[in-house]
Order: C-alpha cells, then sequence, then structure tokens
C-alpha cells in the first residue's frame, strides 16, 4: 500500500476520558500521549506522506482516534455513522478535511460504520460485523465507493482491525482466531503468538510497517516476510483502546 496523505488529529484535553476498558486506563498521560502521537505523526512524514492535520477537538475524548470517522477507498470517502452517540460529533471537521481532495458521503441510519473495522487490501475492503459496525453500514459501503467487501462476523469484538491488518504483497497479520476465516483465503497469514496479539494491528505505508513496542516476536515475524519495521511507544493509546491504525486516515 503507498499512501500519499496521512489524516490525524491530536488528543484533545478531554482525552483521559476516553471510552474504554482497559485495566491501566485509569493512569492514561494526556501529555505523554501526545508526546506519543507527535512522534507518530513525524514518523509519518518521515516516511513520504502529508500529513494533514484536522482540528483539535477538546469536547470528545476519542476524536484523536481519527480512523473510525471516515474509509476512504478509490478516490472517495464514506463518513462513518459511529455506534457510539457520545462520538457522532466528531465527524464534520473530518469530512471538511476529506471533501478538499475527494468526493464525500455520510452514512445514514441505520448503518453504524467505523473504519477501525475496515481492512484496505488491493481492490478489496474486508469489513468487520462487529460491536461498532453492521451489515447496513457494510452495504453503504460498498455501494459509494465501488469496491467489493468481504466480511467477517463477531459482534463479540469492537474493531476487526485489533486482530486482522494487511501488510502488503498478499500478507496479513492476523490472531489465529481469525487467521484462518474464509475472507482472508488467498493470503500469506502471519500468526503472532498470543501474547503479542496486540501487535497485529499494524499500519503499513509501502514496504514499512509500524508496530507497537513491546512484542518482540511479532516484529521479528514481519522483519522475516520482507518488511521493514518502526517500532513506536503507543502505550497511552493502548490505555484508550487504541492502537496505531486508529491515528490516520491514509489515502
Amino acid at each position: 500500500m503507498n499512501p500519499k496523505h496521512a489524516v490525524v488529529r491530536t488528543p484533545g484535553d478531554n482525552y483521559t476520558s476516553c471510552l474504554s476498558t482497559h485495566p491501566l486506563h485509569h493512569t492514561v498521560s494526556l501529555e505523554k500521549a501526545r508526546e506519543q502521537h507527535a512522534n507518530y505523526c513525524n514518523t509519518l512524514a518521515e516516511l513520504g506522506l502529508e500529513v494533514i492535520h484536522v482540528p483539535r477537538s477538546d469536547e470528545y475524548p476519542d476524536a484523536c482516534f481519527v480512523e473510525d470517522n471516515a474509509v476512504v477507498e478509490n478516490g472517495k470517502a464514506i463518513i462513518c455513522r459511529m455506534a457510539k452517540e457520545s462520538r457522532r460529533g466528531e465527524q464534520p471537521d473530518v469530512a471538511a478535511v476529506l471533501e478538499e481532495y475527494m468526493p464525500v458521503k455520510w452514512a445514514t441510519e441505520p448503518a453504524t460504520l467505523e473504519g477501525g473495522d475496515v481492512v484496505h487490501a488491493e481492490r478489496k475492503l474486508i469489513s468487520g460485523i462487529t460491536e461498532r459496525t453492521n451489515l447496513e453500514g457494510v452495504a453503504q459501503m460498498q455501494e459509494w465507493l465501488g469496491v467489493p467487501v468481504a466480511t467477517i462476523f463477531d459482534p463479540s469484538i469492537m474493531h476487526l482491525k485489533s486482530y486482522v491488518t494487511y501488510l502488503g504483497k498478499g500478507i496479513m497479520i492476523a490472531t489465529e482466531k481469525y487467521a484462518h476465516h474464509p475472507a482472508l483465503e488467498g493470503y500469506q497469514i502471519i500468526i503472532p503468538p498470543s501474547m503479542d496479539e496486540y501487535a497485529a494491528d499494524t499500519l503499513a505505508v509501502g514496504d514499512t510497517v509500524l508496530m507497537a513496542e513491546g512484542y518482540d516476536t511479532a516484529q521479528l515475524m514481519v522483519k522475516e516476510a520482507g518488511f521493514d519495521v518502526v517500532s513506536m511507544d503507543v502505550s497511552e493509546i493502548q490505555k484508550c483502546d487504541g492502537a496505531l491504525t486508529c491515528l490516520s486516515i491514509l489515502f
């Protein structure tokens, strides 16, 4: 995958009130989260991407998880109707930025759709049907974006990309639970050990893969598959149930 742009949004003043079930949620540091986010943005710029900053939101705690706001593919964007009502005010600023680059359409009720469920592969998407994305959301996305969408049904999870991401060159990284799903048939699958499952949420830019720090085995597996790996400290992102893909919209 060779994107040229990355849409990002700095954590706002209410970031520590993010939606999270993480056991260390109470220890989130806003200052450290902003440092980690800035490093993330700098890394994307070093990889040659134009980093586009959506104005910071101090009203919506989860607004830095900008990926959930939109899905971009085939030169178009669908603005997501997020499952949590507390997040539904995040999208207008993101939509305004994307409208400068491409046609935009909003998902409508009864659809729920979040970008964290949508894996981008060559000429197709793979979407979770989860707590946050329903079948109507997938149908509206497929119709507007004009690309085929395979689905993985698991209403017990929040987002599919916490478990499956596409590295490029026909290679996926996926946890054992999803590695043999028919939607992933035809791909080479890297399956990290159970202790490294968080590292399955990767962000690929060309032949470089951003991966969470502290998951050495998963990183080694990706390196052995022929990719350069950039290890990133995302501790304060993880405490808000976020990961590397959550922090940007690439196109």
